[in-house]
């Protein structure tokens, strides 16, 4: 299974961006899928997830900014990152799990102040 990341950038304070994470299979078989993010400081942190019945989790820092969906027709998840904050900076991996844990490369989100 690959899972490529994209959709990171720079952008300002205040500013969205919306990351993807298209698998190589069908993400049905997926039990859940998330995103987390290693930051400047190399802290880890679980930002978001989804279960293959499309319940959502976030942690409290993204909670009400972040939004987590799965689109089974495309492969693929998103996160929707609105209203960020510099603390937000890092590499976005997504992640997915069937049993087996897969996880893709990052993609680089750095917003300014």
């Amino acid at each position: 299974v690959q899972l490529q990341a994209s959709g990171g950038g720079l952008v300002q304070a205040g500013g969205s961006l919306r990351l993807s994470c298209a698998a190589s299979e069908n993400i049905i078989s997926f039990n859940a899928m998330g995103w987390y993010r290693q930051g400047p400081g190399n802290q880890r942190e679980l930002v978001a997830d989804i279960t293959s019945g499309g319940r959502t989790s976030y942690a409290d820092s993204v909670k009400g900014r972040f939004t987590c969906s799965r689109d089974n027709a495309k492969n693929t998840m998103y996160l929707q990152m609105n209203n960020l904050v510099p603390h937000d900076t890092g590499v976005y991996y997504c992640f997915a799990e069937s049993g087996s844990y897969y996880r893709g490369r990052g993609t680089l989100v750095t917003v300014s102040s």
